[in-house]
């Protein structure tokens, strides 16, 4: 049957995520949003259209006026304000108006691009996502963070904008590369690091069937994770203040990612990210050795690395990178760091010299 959770935003109920094993309730949920007779344009990349975009289509075309695609280059050197521009120039050729809606049908970069474009298209029209990456399941799809990359800077141009519905279909990730799922187990670790003792045991003792994709198992995983994401995000949905703990392993893992021309994966860098950051915190006297080494253990065990290894940059490249990060304030970078395998907290009190510390533990030359 499947598991449901309601997201609320200002104190009301606003959008369901719906996490099933297949695509069979798509078109059921669709309707309860009463968008029959509307138009819709399913909004993809490369690599997913050649997977999904014929099943999605064939689900959701019989109950519209209209159901049309626009498909681009799969990678994050697509999500720009270039790309979004032809979005907007598709919708006004099939005269989308504000009753019509996107399907964001991808990974990240599409979930993000796409609810961009919805919410500045005709000053916002709605969207659906259909997350079909790991990472995107358990993090980007949820909580209304929409965005593009500008020049160097990632995520620099966006907007808060909740979707209408998320629907998840835990099947598709079995169509990932193994080396794109395991970069995605990285937020998911993240939410138990941050907030959850309990699913943090629940993950390291059900490794095996997670990493097999066991289905019952990818689903009671994608559920507890995104219950986590859900509480930070109704709590404080434009990132006033605690959503700023879903940033742990951030800092550090976005720099590396710049620099690295996006050859490594989002997940992978946030997992040195979150070894940086740890190492920090222990330093710091706030989490112990023994969960230092257990977090790396946990780490490690999703196939994900904790050290930055063949890396054309110094750690003080990196540290000058962190500075362009768009969660600076005042000039000071806000960090964040753990208590324990399961309560984090921000700071803004870091030096660059405890900062260095941490990509330098990271860092092999």
């Amino acid at each position: 049957m499947g598991k449901t959770i309601m997201v609320h935003y200002e104190g009301k109920p606003h959008y369901k995520i719906e996490i099933h094993k297949d695509f069979h309730m798509l078109q059921e949920k669709i309707k309860e949003l009463g968008y029959e007779g509307r138009k819709a344009c399913i909004v993809t990349d490369s690599n997913v259209a050649d997977f999904y975009l014929e099943e999605v289509a064939s689900l959701v075309a019989p109950m519209l006026s209209l159901c049309t695609s626009f498909v681009f280059e799969a990678g994050e050197s697509s999500k720009n304000t270039d790309t979004v521009g032809k979005v907007y120039e598709h919708l006004i050729s099939h005269k989308f108006d504000r009753k019509d809606f996107l399907i964001a049908l991808g990974g990240g970069v599409v979930g993000d691009l796409t609810g961009f474009a919805a919410a500045t298209y005709l000053r916002g029209i709605d969207f659906v996502q259909i997350p079909t990456s790991l990472l995107a399941q358990t993090d980007s799809s949820i909580g209304g963070k929409t965005g593009v990359d500008f020049l160097q800077y990632k995520n620099m141009v966006g907007a808060f904008y909740m979707p209408r519905l998320v629907y998840m279909n835990v099947s598709v990730l079995k169509s990932l590369p193994a080396r794109q799922f395991y970069a995605g187990t990285a937020e998911l670790i993240k939410h138990g690091f941050i907030k959850n003792s309990a699913y943090t045991q629940y993950i390291l003792e059900n490794n095996d069937k997670i990493m097999a994709q066991n289905p019952d198992a990818m689903e009671e995983m994608i559920y507890q994770s995104c219950q986590i994401k859900r509480e930070v995000v109704e709590h404080d949905p434009k990132e006033q203040g605690e959503r700023a703990l879903l940033n742990f392993g951030h800092t550090i893992g976005h720099a590396i990612e710049k620099l690295s021309g996006f050859t490594l994966y989002h997940g992978e860098c946030v997992a040195l990210g979150m070894v940086g950051a740890a190492y920090i915190s222990w330093r710091s006297g706030t989490l112990s050795e023994e969960e230092f080494e257990n977090l790396k253990r946990i780490i490690k065990s999703y196939e994900l690395p904790i050290r930055l290894k063949e890396f054309s940059h110094t750690p003080e490249e990196i540290l000058a990178a962190t500075k362009l990060d768009k969660k600076m304030e005042s000039g000071k970078i806000k960090f964040i760091l753990l208590k324990t395998l399961g309560e984090s907290y921000i700071t803004k009190e870091l030096n660059d010299d405890q900062i260095l510390a941490g990509i330098k533990y990271i860092s092999v030359r």
